[in-house]
């Protein structure tokens, strides 16, 4: 009897199985290098974007500069030019001034000497002048009390009488010296103190009998009078007194008080004529200094306009104050439209045997 097999049981994979499992583990293994493999490349290539970024930075900065140096470089070469070109102007004109000096060499030893003789011309007219201006001080201003000087240190040289022992100054003070035009005389009376005591005309009125006084004679005496519509003395309290010529002071302070007087009012000449008879004694000179005839004979008048007939009547009875025998100098500074005046005060120059200036502009 034939034995029977055991039967056992088998668990076996097949070759198929086991090739695709051998596969799919090499598979595996394959995406975990190429995974890692892609990841630094990504990692390489992020690295090299940023340095590409920065050379071409670095490169635009570069070409940046260079276009800079281009620049600068072309304004040098102009400058360069432009300098070279005014380089060249000024040795051109260098040769030109050294060819006009060779030139004026030729003529410099003979314009030295031209110079040097007037230079010694000149010293013997200045020696000469100073000569001249010497005798003429001494002659002129010798007896002189006080000094005078004015503009440009000039010399005085008129036919006008200031000698005497007693001598009367007349200074016409009225609203009519404060100008030579009519229109400006009535825009200044209206204005202040101040503005009148600047007046053109009226300084140099005041600077007129500066001059006077320092011709007076040491040894005379004197008195002046401002009349407007009233007569009073420059220094108070003179009234009908002679001062002596020699005090200095009293001089000066005449002077002084005569600046400050603000011209005004009208003119009253009767009662400045009527001084000449009343000083004891008598004036031996009179000198009056005016610009027009006069326009009243007492010191209130209400008459607004007068005529120049009327002005002229005023004139002649004012006229008849004056004593005979004392000469009247008359010193007139012109108004405009007082046509009268000039004929009237030359006539009574001429009638006293005294002199008659009619004044310029810038005369003392």
């Amino acid at each position: 009897m034939t034995k029977r097999r055991r039967q056992t049981e088998q668990f076996s994979m097949s070759f198929l199985d086991c090739m695709c499992c051998g596969f799919g583990a090499v598979i595996l293994l394959f995406m975990i290098i190429n995974s890692q493999i892609k990841q630094q490349n990504d990692q390489d290539q992020l690295i090299s974007l940023d340095e590409v970024s920065s050379i071409r930075s670095q490169l635009f900065e570069e070409r940046k500069n260079l276009v800079l140096a281009k620049s600068r470089l072309s304004r040098a070469e102009n400058e360069e030019q432009t300098i070279s070109d005014e380089i060249t102007k000024l040795l051109i004109l260098l040769n030109q001034i050294k060819a006009e000096l060779e030139q004026n060499d030729v003529d410099s030893l003979a314009k030295i000497k031209k110079i040097e003789q007037l230079k010694s011309d000149i010293d013997k007219l200045n020696k000469e002048r100073e000569e001249i201006l010497t005798v003429t001080e001494r002659l002129n201003t010798g007896d002189n009390i006080r000094s005078f000087t004015g503009d440009g240190d000039r010399q005085y040289l008129t036919g006008l009488k200031v000698g005497g022992k007693r001598i009367l100054i007349l200074v016409d003070s009225s609203a009519s010296m404060l100008d030579r035009k009519i229109i400006n005389i009535i825009r200044r009376r209206n204005m202040s103190d101040d503005i009148k005591l600047r007046s053109v005309k009226w300084r140099q009125a005041v600077s007129s009998v500066d001059w006077l006084t320092a011709q007076f004679p040491e040894n005379s005496q004197f008195q002046i009078y401002s009349f407007n519509n009233e007569v009073q003395p420059v220094i108070d309290n003179t009234e009908g007194e002679w001062i002596d010529a020699s005090d200095k002071v009293k001089l000066d302070q005449a002077i002084r008080n005569l600046r400050r007087i603000v011209p005004q009012n009208g003119t009253n000449m009767k009662d400045a004529f009527a001084k000449i008879n009343q000083l004891v004694p008598r004036p031996d000179n009179v000198i009056l200094l005016v610009d027009g005839l006069p326009t009243m004979n007492k010191p209130e008048s209400n008459r607004g306009m007068i005529t120049g007939q009327e002005r002229l009547n005023l004139y002649y009875e004012a006229e008849n104050e004056i004593p005979s025998g004392i000469p009247v100098n008359i010193l007139l500074y012109p108004m405009e439209g007082d046509y009268n005046a000039s004929i009237a005060y030359w006539l009574l120059a001429y009638r006293t045997g005294g002199s008659f200036m009619s004044i310029s502009k810038d005369w003392p």
